[in-house]
């Protein structure tokens, strides 16, 4: 098929001119990777490099003014896609968020005012079982300006309790300015419910909600959390849809006791951010048109700018290596930023560890946490544009396209009667537990990168504690079923309550079984990597085999290019159970059958090539390696199977 050629005579003028040489160029350079001729490649050859996502968005290779989409209105004006606040001070960007879960009240009150004396400017407080007793709070909350920095409350079952408790610290708090102080008191009862974990019911944040408004603070009862989803392996437009359902169940109920605009008033929420920046940018900008959408239905369209608090995913966050994490939460919270979320929670790169794992103190842990922020706004000055994605066709196409799925998937919910019907009938979860095995899928098969898990490991770092293990149940879980379809039927209700599904857990649970092997033999299983022929021909292969096989916690032992009758020697030497034939397609054809077989004269137990199998089509089934590692493999079911074989 021709490649699609210019507009012809009559025909409005291509917008970018220059985009047909362009495609040309493509259509060249996909003809020759590919070995075919350019009258084969489609019209559009670009669409060949298209990448489609979790939220089944299309991703184009290259954005252009045929992309342009119509100019959104300023920051403050519905649909509020640009950001909520029209005035919002460019000197402060938005306010830097700090988690303290500190179960003694003097100590939470120590680390809040640390943390206020050294950046943070807005308290997210854990009360109740997991944080600071409901009667400490008043204790926990001394010294705090709350004019000057935003509260919110994490209560759970005790946000009644909790709630009555702050009410009390403001009534006997001085200043001018009343409506300045926000307070979120953080009821979530339906997102908690999906979580599995306590909180009150609706009724009572219903109840929460009517104290709020009679308030002279500007009060928020419940928090939309839609974290759970993302933790629950949830996508962009999941995680948005199923908010977005939730927050229609608490309008429903907050308008039988209040008008729209306080009811919508009462709710804010809460968003994970990931490490994909550009993701998270159109994210927060297309959950606050979603937002908008609803209040406009609901005939209160000035109302439509509920909050924003981001969190940087915990899902993203890795137990290995885990000093990464400081990249990742700096990508995340940029593009939070640069999203317009109005609070950004950056959490410490070793929160998927137990206290103490890495041998740093909590002290420096939350300063990391806190500097990345601060450097963000305080150095590369993120905070003095509003809304600087604007105007990228890339950008804001991507927040149109996720606001339609988030809302098509708004929608199926609604259909199946609404957020509390989708939940019980275990429709949300199956759509979610859909996506989480895809996601699985794509890391298992090293086409999704882990950096430092499923790519680039370090085998030389300390092997976890025993409370590291434990604290994982992703890991545990897929420990118990290592094989790749037991692995991928795991449903997201059989999650542990309030468990996060950490994208490189299965990677790790692999780790862990190397680590237990380690301790019991004193070294890792290792491996014999048998190069053929010169470094030009087996240096790419044995790179690819040295990195899969560490990422499963086996040691790559590399004696250098062989001669066939040299490989005896070098497996005797080395004591490797399994070996590895690493090489060009046209060696193997001429060295791997007897390679092979020298290597099981030396009592090699499983002999694996590097490669596909055609590469050695032709060679007799005694002749031929037991398995084959190739790129898009499934890694984790082949590592795991692999540590079997040693006895891990």
């Amino acid at each position: 098929m021709p490649i699609a050629s210019d507009p012809g005579a009559g025909a409005a003028p291509d917008p970018v001119p220059e985009f047909a040489a362009w495609r040309k160029g493509v259509a060249g350079v996909l003809a020759k990777a590919r070995r075919v001729e350019i009258a084969d490649l489609p019209a559009e050859p670009e669409r060949l490099l298209d990448e489609t996502t979790y939220n089944g968005l299309t991703i184009a290779p290259l954005y252009t003014r045929r992309d342009e989409l119509p100019e959104q209105p300023l920051p403050g004006a519905y649909p509020f896609v640009r950001g909520r606040d029209a005035a919002r001070d460019v000197h402060r960007g938005w306010f830097v968020g700090a988690r303290i879960a500190e179960r003694d009240a003097a100590q939470a009150n120590r680390d809040l005012m640390t943390g206020l004396e050294n950046g943070i400017s807005a308290v997210w407080l854990t009360v109740g079982e997991q944080g600071v007793p409901v009667d400490g709070l008043p204790t926990a909350l001394s010294g705090l300006l709350f004019e000057l920095a935003p509260l919110s409350i994490t209560a759970g079952s005790a946000a009644t309790a909790a709630a009555a408790q702050v009410f009390a610290v403001l009534d006997g708090y001085q200043a001018p300015a009343r409506a300045d102080i926000r307070v979120s008191l953080g009821a979530a009862p339906l997102t908690s419910r999906f979580a599995g974990t306590a909180d009150i019911g609706v009724p009572e944040a219903a109840a929460l909600a009517t104290q709020a408004v009679a308030r002279t603070e500007t009060v928020r009862a419940i928090t939309v959390d839609g974290t759970v989803f993302h933790d629950a392996g949830a996508s962009d437009a999941q995680e948005l849809g199923a908010a977005v359902a939730a927050g229609l169940a608490y309008l429903r109920t907050l308008t039988e006791g209040l008008d729209i605009a306080d009811a919508l008033g009462q709710l804010e929420f809460r968003f994970a951010a990931t490490d994909d920046q550009f993701a998270t940018i159109a994210k927060f900008r297309a959950a606050r048109q979603l937002w908008a959408r609803v209040a406009h239905v609901c005939g209160a369209p000035a109302f439509g700018g509920a909050p924003q608090h981001a969190v940087t995913s915990a899902a993203m966050m890795t137990q290995r290596d885990p000093w990464v994490n400081l990249l990742r939460t700096t990508l995340a919270a940029f593009g939070a930023g640069v999203g317009g979320a109005d609070v950004v929670t950056v959490l410490p790169f070793d929160s998927a560890l137990p206290a103490g794992e890495l041998g740093v103190s909590k002290a420096f842990a939350e300063r990391m946490a806190r500097n990345t922020q601060l450097l963000l706004l305080e150095e590369s000055h993120l905070g003095f544009v509003q809304d600087p994605g604007a105007g990228s066709w890339y950008v804001e196409d991507y927040t149109a396209e996720l606001a339609a799925r988030a809302w098509a998937f708004m929608q199926e919910l609604e259909a199946a009667g609404g957020y509390l019907a989708a939940l019980e009938s275990g429709l949300l979860a199956e759509r979610i537990a859909t996506t989480k095995a895809a996601r699985d899928a794509d890391v298992a098969h090293r086409k999704t990168a882990v950096t430092g898990v499923n790519e680039f490991p370090n085998l030389a770092e300390q092997p976890l504690s025993a409370a590291a293990r434990a604290q994982d149940p992703e890991a545990a879980a897929e420990r118990d079923h290592a094989g790749a379809r037991e692995r991928r039927q795991l449903s997201t209700a059989a999650r542990r309550p309030g468990s996060v599904a950490r994208y490189g857990a299965a990677f790790e649970a692999l780790r862990d079984r190397s680590d237990a092997y380690l301790a019991t033999h004193g070294t890792r299983p290792k491996a014999l990597l048998v190069p053929l022929g010169s470094v030009a021909e087996h240096n790419v292969r044995v790179t690819f085999i040295a990195n899969l096989l560490a990422s499963g916690g086996i040691e790559s032992v590399n004696p250098g290019p062989l001669e066939v009758g040299g490989i005896a020697a070098a497996a005797t030497e080395s004591g490797a159970p399994i070996a590895v034939l690493c090489g060009a397609d046209a060696r193997y054809a001429a060295e791997a059958g007897a390679a092979v077989a020298q290597l099981r004269a030396a009592g090699v137990a499983t002999v694996l090539l590097a490669g596909a199998a055609k590469a050695v089509a032709e060679l007799s089934e005694a002749q031929r390696p037991d398995g084959f590692l190739a790129a898009r493999i499934d890694a984790v079911a082949a590592l795991s199977g692999l540590l079997e074989k040693v006895g891990a």
